[in-house]
């Protein structure tokens, strides 16, 4: 269990006193420019190892709560972010932040399709989703624009 909440939480991040999940993104920000400057294919296995561990994660925390979505939960946040980066690799550092600044946004708002992961009946895969959905919108976004 303890593993859970160390992965759920981005390592305590999700404790944060204000916006934990906007700390956790940001964290993303050094990661991905760490993994430009590796192989290729690393980042979208690195963001398919953090979903994957973030569906466990979720649902054993939110199991352990008794909440559908608990706050503390951040790694969800790293996983979108990092999705929206990938996406928009190659638009340098503004390129960058404005992929961060809307995942953010998609993810607090939560247009649909991002609100539509929000219903999903298996806990994990609802708190992922949804920052999956909005990073993939937001990284696009940046990407044709």
């Amino acid at each position: 269990m303890r593993l859970a909440f160390l992965a759920g939480t981005w390592f305590g991040a999700g404790y944060a006193p204000r916006a934990p999940g906007t700390l956790a993104a940001m964290t993303a920000l050094p990661i991905h420019w760490a993994l430009m400057r590796m192989p290729h294919g690393l980042e979208p296995a690195l963001i398919a190892v953090l979903t994957l561990a973030g569906i466990w994660a979720g649902q054993k925390i939110a199991r352990a709560l008794g909440a559908e979505d608990p706050q503390i939960v951040v790694i969800d946040e790293v996983a979108g972010a990092l999705i929206a980066l990938w996406l928009a690799s190659g638009h340098g550092v503004s390129g960058d932040l404005i992929a961060l600044g809307l995942f953010r946004l998609f993810d607090i708002f939560k247009p649909w399709p991002v609100s539509a992961m929000e219903h999903l009946p298996h806990a994990g895969m609802s708190i992922m989703l949804d920052d999956v959905v909005a990073g993939l919108i937001a990284g696009l976004f940046v990407y044709w624009f």
